[in-house]
């Protein structure tokens, strides 16, 4: 008996602080609906957590009126994110309770090599823990975004020519072995999901459908709260959903894929006669000057981008859509087009309107998941009470 009681208090120990460590900062009556314990067993738990050291409680203020929020110890360490795009390197360094104490972007020459990219990535990691002054013994694990479907069995990028190549890498080993700290590979969509449903947007909801609209498109599939990667970790590879069957091949070899269509490249090149050579960060600024050129290719987008997301919807059937991104940066240029795409398209499948929403952690989505990613898959709950801290892989 005595065993079993033993057992019962463990875990509902780690209920709480895994419910600390996904939320980032609970107040005592938070954690008691986020675990389903009794405000007592919550308010003795919290008593032994923080005479352990292993959480702080700060004032805090919740809906107008004082609270104390209660966060893991901010001695338990420290994770980084990184996100590998296109053109572009972000890192960031947080603490457990995801405050980011560190960022810097690097940017990347076109079809950059893994190699060259991850040294980058090694070199600007150490850097961010000698700036904010900690080892890289202190470093728990480190989250790494992709823009391909990713393997989480192999690590491996699942669909050929998706990132030229990276194909047969295998990136979260070649990382490793630079930082000795373990490493956990995610496509970048699936971050933003991840993000938008721990500490954004989609937060309050069970399901959710999570949209990037970047230089490609991808989504990220929330089902019952948690990550659905699907096989091989293809699930939201929505950029490859056919839309033109007499369309341009795709780099994953098919033909009239979304993101031929809707991705940069095809985005514009219309524009090349009239605006010459344009970047993506150049549409979004346009587009917000109300350029009509601009504005037209991105509502275009918009509506394509929409139609897909709304079959996509009809089969998951999920509270909300999130859209992040640069795209959705132009706000309803972009985002109007998609709403009224699902909302004309899922009408009758939904027994309310679908709603659309703007990623609330913006273009940080992908980067803040990444530091997500590294907290749950690190245990700082076993790592903090024996001391070692350490990541599990």
């Amino acid at each position: 008996m005595a065993g079993s009681q033993s057992s019962l208090r463990e875990a509902n120990r780690a209920l709480v602080v895994d419910a600390v460590k996904r939320h980032g900062g609970l107040t005592q009556v938070e954690l008691t609906g986020a675990t389903g314990l009794s405000p007592a067993t919550v308010s003795t738990i919290v008593k032994e957590l923080l005479a352990g050291g292993m959480v702080e409680v700060r004032p805090a203020v919740r809906s107008g009126r004082r609270a104390h929020l209660v966060t893991l110890a901010h001695r338990v360490g420290l994770v980084a994110g990184v996100v590998v795009g296109y053109r572009q390197m972000r890192v960031a360094i947080a603490d457990v309770t995801h405050e980011v104490v560190g960022e810097q972007t690097l940017p990347l020459p076109a079809d950059h090599r893994p190699d060259t990219s991850l040294d980058r990535a090694a070199l600007l990691v150490v850097d961010l823990l000698e700036r904010v002054g900690v080892d890289l013994d202190e470093l728990l694990a480190i989250g790494l975004g992709l823009p391909a479907p990713v393997d989480a069995s192999s690590g491996l990028i699942s669909v050929r020519g998706v990132l030229r190549g990276w194909d047969g890498v295998p990136i979260a080993q070649v990382l490793e072995k630079r930082l000795s700290r373990p490493v956990f590979v995610e496509n970048d969509a699936n971050l933003g999901a991840l993000a938008e449903s721990t500490v954004g947007a989609a937060r309050d909801y069970h399901n959710s459908l999570y949209v990037r609209a970047s230089h490609g498109v991808g989504a990220g599939v929330v089902i019952g709260g948690r990550l659905h990667r699907g096989l091989g970790g293809a699930a939201g590879e929505i950029g490859h959903v056919q839309v033109d069957p007499a369309g341009r091949i795709c780099a994953c070899g098919s033909r009239g894929c979304l993101d031929t269509v809707v991705g940069i490249p095809a985005l514009l090149e219309p524009l090349r006669t009239s605006h010459g050579n344009l970047t993506l960060r150049d549409l979004v600024s346009l587009a917000n000057d109300d350029d009509p050129g601009c504005r037209e290719i991105v509502s275009d987008a918009g509506t394509v981008v929409g139609a897909v997301v709304a079959n996509i919807a009809t089969v998951m059937s999920p509270e909300v859509v999130v859209v992040g991104g640069e795209l959705a940066e132009t706000g309803e240029t972009f985002l109007g087009p998609v709403r009224e795409a699902v909302r004309r398209r899922t009408l009758l499948n939904q027994p309310t309107p679908l709603e659309v929403v703007p990623a609330e952690l913006g273009t940080r989505a992908e980067l803040m998941g990444a530091i997500v990613l590294a907290l749950q898959s690190t245990d700082v709950f076993e790592s903090a009470e024996d001391g070692t801290q350490k990541g599990s892989l």
